[in-house]
């Protein structure tokens, strides 16, 4: 199979339920009885554009059922508000979470929709005390507007970081609480990210006596210059598909996760 064909061949994401769930995860769906592990987390883990995501390849490792609660874009409000899945996680031998952007998420300053947390809503009066002179009507996406309101006002804005991260610690909190068997939180720390706020340590160590064990994983220089190798996607998605993690980063991550989850199983 040539790159050109690999590029412009579309992937099929089997997308299904699970339960009374109304969140598409990726599939092919998976049985949740007998012995399986279950992975929530966003887009990464959902696998967009990869053929062989991250839980796909780590479920070949452990001949073991691996659960893709990926869920594009997701912060921690998208899983907290789905019984099935925390209920399924219940049943998991082991639940991975992939640590999820803080910038999807509900909070005093702004709201996001409940399933597709990538989505704002509409600001608070509060948010609207502190950026008069912004017109929040102009945002359809979170990662949007608060670019956007970094820019204009990097004083006013920490503000906003600062209501989040705790909004985000809390929440995170929350969803390890919630999760009554083994839990292993997953970083996958990228550099250069896009995202106006990238997690740090102190909000990691904030939530890490909450879970069984913590992984952080740092693509190699290698996989970082893959680029786009390998991935599934039309030509008008390329520049989408180049922000995303390749198969050299899910191959990775899922070398790394394997020992980890091998000593909880």
């Amino acid at each position: 199979m040539t790159c050109e064909f690999v590029r412009a061949t579309a992937l099929d994401y089997f997308p299904c339920r699970y339960g009374q769930s109304k969140v598409m995860f990726r599939g092919p769906r998976r049985r949740l009885d007998g012995r399986y592990v279950a992975v929530l987390g966003g887009t990464e883990t959902y696998g967009k554009f990869i053929e062989e995501p991250y839980p796909a390849l780590v479920e070949k490792a452990l001949d073991l059922p691996v659960v893709n609660f990926g869920c594009m874009n997701a912060g921690p409000d998208a899983f907290l508000a789905e019984p099935a899945v925390l209920a399924a996680c219940a049943r998991a031998q082991v639940t991975v979470i992939q640590l999820l952007s803080a910038q999807n998420i509900t909070n005093r300053f702004y709201a996001v929709h409940p399933r597709r947390n990538d989505r704002f809503l509409r600001a608070s009066a509060q948010m609207k005390s502190i950026f008069p002179d912004i017109d929040f009507t102009e945002f359809n996406f979170t990662g949007h507007m608060l670019g956007a309101l970094k820019e204009a006002a990097p004083d006013r804005f920490r503000l906003v970081a600062e209501e989040l991260k705790a909004a985000w610690t809390a929440r995170m909190r929350l969803l390890l609480q919630k999760i009554d068997t083994p839990t292993v939180i997953l970083w996958l720390q990228a550099e250069n990210s896009a995202d106006p706020l990238v997690l740090n340590d102190a909000m990691i160590a904030a939530i890490r006596p909450f879970a069984t064990d913590f992984l952080r994983v740092t693509p190699s220089a290698a996989a970082r210059m893959s680029g786009t190798e390998g991935m599934h996607f039309a030509p008008l998605e390329e520049p989408a598909a180049a922000t995303m993690p390749g198969p050299l980063v899910h191959r990775e991550l899922a070398e790394a996760l394997g020992p980890v989850l091998r000593r909880l199983l």
